[in-house]
């Protein structure tokens, strides 16, 4: 970890492991948008979005919530 600190031209241990830490961070924050995108290559064809669309979503949660 020293030699780390020194080469990599951080001040402290405590800053390279902050680094460490975003770097895993990032990495999995694109893992989890690889995985989002193939899901969504993975549904199906695209189908365009109206008014219509969003109306009979509201309706379907209608139905479902409690009266």
């Amino acid at each position: 970890v020293d030699d780390e600190v020194r080469e990599g031209g951080f001040a402290s241990t405590s800053d390279y492991m902050r680094d460490l830490i975003r770097q895993r961070q990032r990495q999995k924050a694109e893992e989890t948008l690889r995985a989002l995108i193939a899901e969504g290559l993975a549904s199906g064809p695209a189908v365009p979005v109206t008014p219509q669309t969003f109306q009979r979503m509201r309706e379907r949660l209608r139905e479902r919530l409690p009266k």
